[in-house]
């Protein structure tokens, strides 16, 4: 403090008082953010008791990320702290989810061994907004189903829930799933696969059909071939066909077993667990065991 009488602090005492550099809190000074409360006969700025509790607010504004701009503004009133905060959270918010994709899209790059230009792509497909997202979903929707007017509404709703979108806050692992799921589904090959399972849904379904019918008969496949396999039927055996009969009744077999073997790709498979993946749920058991039973059965049937 000068000695004489005022209480006004220099420069470099306020720098001792605070801890902070003499350069720091020239620069804030400097940037309006910490005017002198006065100046000294040779010209020198001088500051006081207010001046020390406005340079606290400061520094610690500054340390929990604030611009300058925006302290300015809080020390001259334009706003409160709680609305810069409030800003400043959703500004980190934001921040906090382009960093966990970057370490989703650098730990699958790390993983896979990618290329330059795969690198590229995944941080593309990473980084697209929900309404491009959206797009990508709606494309591979209207190509699986379009047309295909007898095909069960149920399957196609229970698919798009499947292709459920990023949530706002996801983590590393559903940003690295969203990133192979997408890839996945602007496959051609996976999509000509997903059309041909949806075409032979639609050619077995006569136009009164009840909505639902395919993931009831899916649901008893799986229970009858699993009762199958617990008893250790022989699925080349003749009790095997005695199974096929309560499962499939008069229905063409040859039929079921083209249906039953395109929809049994392993891609279909990793797209239950990817979709699962992103919306955050254990993926669903695909019943390997219990199809690749009943193909074993009907393909033993039509070599007879």
């Amino acid at each position: 403090m000068i000695d004489d009488g005022t209480g006004f602090l220099t420069i470099g005492e306020l720098s001792r008082s605070t801890g902070l550099s003499v350069r720091t809190i020239r620069y804030w000074s400097d940037e309006g953010a910490l005017p002198p409360a006065g100046r000294s006969a040779g010209g020198y700025r001088l500051y006081d008791a207010a001046s020390v509790a406005r340079l606290e607010l400061i520094r610690t504004l500054r340390e929990l990320g604030l611009g300058l701009d925006d302290v300015r503004r809080v020390l001259g009133g334009e706003t409160t702290v709680a609305e810069v905060a409030a800003a400043h959270v959703a500004a980190l918010d934001a921040q906090i989810r382009s960093l966990k994709v970057t370490r989703a899209v650098l730990s699958t790059v790390a993983r896979r061994g990618s290329s330059a230009q795969e690198t590229t792509l995944m941080n593309k497909l990473a980084r697209l907004s929900a309404a491009e997202r959206g797009r990508i979903i709606d494309d591979f929707m209207e190509e699986t189903f379009g047309g295909l007017d007898t095909a069960d509404p149920d399957i196609r709703t229970r698919l798009r829930f499947d292709l459920g979108d990023l949530p706002d806050d996801p983590t590393p692992e559903q940003v690295d799933a969203w990133v192979e799921l997408a890839e996945l589904i602007q496959d051609r090959g996976f999509r000509a696969r997903m059309r041909e399972t949806i075409e032979f849904n639609a050619a077995g379904r006569g136009p009164d059909a009840a909505p639902g019918t395919s993931v009831w008969f899916m649901s008893r496949l799986v229970h009858l071939a699993g009762e199958a396999l617990e008893r250790g039927v022989d699925p080349e055996g003749p009790e095997a066909d005695a199974v096929l009969a309560e499962l499939l009744g008069d229905l063409d077999r040859a039929s079921v077993l083209a249906r039953m073997e395109s929809a049994a790709h392993a891609e279909m498979a990793r797209f239950r667990e990817l979709s699962a993946l992103v919306r955050g749920m254990d993926p669903l058991s695909a019943h390997r065991e219990e199809f690749a039973w009943v193909v074993a059965a009907l393909r033993a049937q039509a070599d007879r």
